[in-house]
This record gives structure tokens, C-alpha cells and sequence, in this order.
């Protein structure tokens, strides 16, 4: 005689988890550190010049003393994102992930800088209202897709001409130009050592280097 199997009941996920809080407050951190911890977004085509910023920026901050950490396109695809493609579903799944990373890295204390073209405004508006309250901007490199297309350090644009990439942003797939960001620097315009200290600046002045909090 052979039993019969019950299937086991499935649990719900999200109805059994329960957040687990340590000793150590992200507050508690910032103060170790001396400096706040926050987010800026660098978004714009590829070849605009983001990713050289935001190491340029981290270098800088490092001299301050300040612990900062960049977060780019390409490196987290070798990675945690390696299993998404560039549709328009792992693209706004690629985004979400970075979200959940920036939100880990500044708890841990860090200023985040994160770079990736993020071509779709409702993409970016999603990573805006999970900063709502925090210490959250967003940096337009600016640049026209035919001088980031001149540039092309990484030979992919040519690609994407010849058919060899898909949904290529600036050749076969769309770039939402940014309509309120907090900073923008037009790279056609201002070289990179000039940018890095734009956005310096811009950190200084909305009190993202201030130590006065934890003094």
C-alpha cells in the first residue's frame, strides 16, 4: 500500500521575513566617519564621461578623508547583474538591484557614487522616490550622443551601428534627457578635472562634506 504524499503548504515570502536590526545605527557610522553618507547619480550616454567623474570625485574625497565607493555600469554586470540583459525589463531590474546596493552601502557609511546611463526617466524617478528623504542627487553628464559616439572608448557604438549589440542606448534604444536634475555638467563643455570639482563643490555646498554634524 502505497501513502499518499500532501503537498507541502508554500510560504509566503514577504509574510515571513522579519527585519533584523544590529547595535550599529547608520548614524553611528556617519560619526565614526566623520561625514554623512548619500547617493549621487551620475546618468547619461555612454562615453559622456560619468564613470571618469565619479573615480575622479572618489579619488578626491579619499584626500578629504572622506569614505566614498563607485558603483559603475559595467563592473556590476560581471557581477550581481550578470544574468540581465539590456531589454526593457533587466534594465529596470538592473536599476533596482543598484538601488538595494546603494541603500547597503550607505547604511555601512559611504557616500555612494553611482554610474549608469539609467536611460528611461521612470527608471530614475524609482531611484529619486527610494531617496525621498535621504541624501540623494542626481548629476546629468551631459554630452551629445555624436561627440560620445566620436569618443567611443569602448568601440561600442561602432558595434551597434554594424547590428553587432541590440538595444544599444543613443543607436537602437531610447535616451530621456533628465527634465529637474540637481547638477548638470555638459562635457562638451568642461573638461573632466573642471567637472570633478563641480561636483565637489556641489557636495560642499548641499552639506555632503560637512562635518559640522559630528563634531
Amino acid at each position: 500500500m502505497t501513502g499518499t504524499i500532501k503537498p507541502q503548504k508554500i510560504l509566503d515570502l514577504a509574510e515571513n521575513l522579519v527585519r533584523t536590526n544590529g547595535h550599529i545605527s547608520r548614524r553611528n557610522r556617519n560619526t565614526l566617519n566623520r561625514h554623512p553618507s548619500g547617493l549621487l547619480w551620475f546618468t547619461g550616454f555612454s562615453g559622456a564621461g560619468k564613470s571618469t567623474i565619479a573615480h575622479g570625485v572618489e579619488k578626491e574625497l579619499l584626500k578629504r578623508s572622506i569614505r566614498s565607493y563607485v558603483l559603475d555600469g559595467d563592473n556590476v554586470r560581471y557581477g550581481i547583474n550578470a544574468d540581465l540583459g539590456f531589454s526593457r525589463q533587466d534594465r529596470r531590474e538592473n536599476v533596482r538591484r543598484i538601488v538595494e546596493i546603494s541603500k547597503l552601502f550607505m547604511d555601512a557609511g559611504l557616500i555612494v557614487l553611482a554610474s549608469f546611463i539609467s536611460p528611461y526617466r521612470e527608471d530614475r524617478e524609482m531611484v529619486r522616490n527610494n531617496f525621498k528623504v535621504d541624501n540623494f542627487y542626481e548629476i546629468y553628464v551631459k554630452c551629445s550622443i555624436q561627440e560620445c559616439a566620436r569618443r567611443d572608448p569602448k568601440g561600442m557604438y561602432e558595434k551597434a551601428r554594424q547590428g553587432l549589440i541590440e538595444n544599444y542606448t543613443g543607436i537602437s534604444s531610447p535616451y530621456e534627457e533628465p527634465e529637474s536634475p540637481d547638477l548638470v555638467i555638459d562635457t562638451e563643455r568642461v573638461g573632466i578635472e573642471d567637472s570633478i570639482l563641480a561636483v565637489l563643490d556641489f557636495m560642499d555646498r548641499t552639506g555632503m562634506l560637512s562635518w559640522g554634524e559630528f563634531d
